[in-house]
């Protein structure tokens, strides 16, 4: 496996301080050696529910690159001192896909309801010229067919696996897969949503400016709870966090 040697903790969990290109660099290396990779592209939300479940906390910390993909992630380590660039999981999911299409691997796509992924499959495909789909399935299944449905994926071999089926129960479904197959997995989310042209994603000013969570609770005010519920409390964690921190490292205390 590939050493990282650069990371921080946040809230008691792992982040790989790399910049949008080094992250396609490692999944670009991992795929080649056909290494079992498990990328996790974390948020403040995800640190909450981490809080609350065991298993999905060993996975975070456990991941081969965890990359900043949340806005509350980056002030965090602002806060620390360290200029992190924002790394975003459809971003580096997309440009992932466009490296299959150029070294001819074979990728797959699992999640999202039965329209959306036959949408996003089909935009894809139209979009990135030569990119071998070698597998697909949609994320309403049970867990009687979760067996079925890893050996299928096995079957297809392919290099690199998107996985859009909300967190944890990403995270989870990857590690089981990555115990049979060795391939690079990312946890994207709605990405499949976006790119089967359901979910308008936020202007690049806003992308830019790293204010896009805020369009998508503008535009999907349902997400609003979720938000107020999370946000606010792991910034102050992470004011706290950084306080004690420099507290720790100043002169006086050495």
């Amino acid at each position: 496996m590939v050493e990282i040697k650069y990371r921080e903790k946040i809230q008691g969990y792992s982040v790989d301080l790399k910049t949008f290109d080094e992250a396609v660099a490692f999944i670009n290396k991992a795929a080649e050696n056909t290494e079992g990779l498990q990328v996790v592209t974390i948020n403040p939300e995800m640190i909450e529910l981490a809080n609350k479940n065991s298993e999905f906390a060993q996975i975070l910390n456990s991941s081969g690159l965890v990359v900043p993909d949340g806005v509350g992630i980056k002030i965090a380590l602002k806060l620390k001192g360290i200029n992190q660039e924002q790394v975003r999981g459809i971003d580096l999911a997309k440009k992932s896909l466009e490296l299959c299409s150029q070294k001819g691997y074979k990728c797959a796509l699992i999640g999202a309801k039965p329209h959306v992924i036959e949408k996003a499959v089909d935009n894809l495909k139209s979009e990135i010229s030569n990119l071998d789909i070698a597998y697909y399935k949609d994320g309403y299944f049970s867990q009687e067919e979760e067996e079925n449905i890893i050996n299928e994926l096995i079957q297809a071999k392919p290099q690199l696996v998107l996985v859009a089926l909300g967190a944890p129960k990403q995270e989870i479904f990857i590690k089981k897969c990555l115990e049979l197959h060795k391939a690079v997995y990312i946890g994207v989310g709605g990405s499949f949503d976006v790119w089967a042209g359901e979910v308008e994603r936020a202007p690049e000013i806003f992308q830019k400016t790293g204010f896009e969570w805020l369009y998508r609770t503008i535009s999907q005010p349902q997400r609003f709870k979720r938000i107020y519920k999370t946000l606010p409390l792991f910034l102050f964690k992470a004011i706290i966090e950084a306080v004690r921190d420099k507290f720790k490292n100043s002169p006086e205390r050495k």
